[in-house]
């Protein structure tokens, strides 16, 4: 595992992204993931976990430490504009193509996977060699994700914890309202009885991007808690692997 910083500014130091190199390279795309925590920590099973996981695969994985609360937006959108620059205009050195790469995430981390892949608003981005590159991913890869803005099935303290006062301007930040015909396709996956974030959020966000013609594959499992990852114990469940890997394997 390498180690990246992915600013220079003194004040953006601890942002750093982590590159998990397959040991047998077999595909040329490349994963960007971002783990979820309600935008107040980062659990490392949604990001190491995944990223051992897409190794297995053959495929490259970053692993973004984005900025969270205190910090607020657009502080963890710009970490992941970032992240997805710096890997594009390091092409050549991860021996990866610029058109394959997609972000992965989960819960509060599947927000800002899906808010990088529809939030097209400037946000006050450095102009430097990296900001040539495009922002916008290939691809979106959602586990259990935090989606909508609507208190009726939203998580009300991830949304707070990302905007603080903007709280009231919440759906400004609602992935399944920002999506255009730029947004890419969608593997999402999630739990029916999951209490935490429901699986409305998902639901919701796969009718809009079907309404908006954007390739979507949805599965969504009878029972399982929130947080599972990769959920090795759970053989149900589990099999969100293998058909990501199939999704993959099809698409990219």
């Amino acid at each position: 595992m390498q180690i990246y910083n992915l600013w220079d500014e003194k004040a953006q130091e601890d942002v750093i992204m982590e590159y998990y190199e397959p040991l047998k390279k077999s595909s040329d795309a490349a994963v960007i993931i971002f783990p979820g925590g309600g935008y107040t920590w980062l659990a490392d099973h949604e990001g190491e976990g995944y990223a051992q996981l897409l190794n297995v695969f053959g495929i490259s994985a970053f692993v973004v430490k984005y900025r969270v609360y205190p910090n607020l937006f657009p502080a963890p959108l710009l970490d992941a504009r970032r992240a997805i620059r710096f890997v594009r205009f390091h092409a050549n050195k991860f021996a990866i193509n610029k058109s394959k790469v997609l972000v992965m995430g989960s819960s509060a981390g599947g927000h800002l996977a899906a808010l990088v892949s529809t939030y097209l608003e400037e946000i006050g981005e450095p102009n430097d060699a990296l900001c040539q590159e495009s922002f916008l991913p290939n691809g979106q890869i959602l586990c259990y994700p935090l989606i909508s803005s609507d208190e009726s099935i939203s998580h009300k303290g991830s949304y707070r914890s990302l905007l603080g006062d903007k709280y009231e301007n919440r759906q400004d930040y609602s992935p399944e309202l920002l999506i255009s015909e730029k947004t890419p396709p969608a593997f999402i996956w999630h739990t029916a009885n999951d209490e935490l974030v429901p699986s409305e959020n998902s639901y919701r966000y796969a009718e809009m991007l079907t309404k908006n013609g954007i390739a979507c594959e949805l599965h969504v499992f009878p029972f399982g808690n929130h947080g599972l990852g990769i959920a090795n114990g759970d053989r149900q469940v589990n099999q969100w692997v293998y058909l990501l890997q199939n999704w993959l394997r099809s698409n990219y």
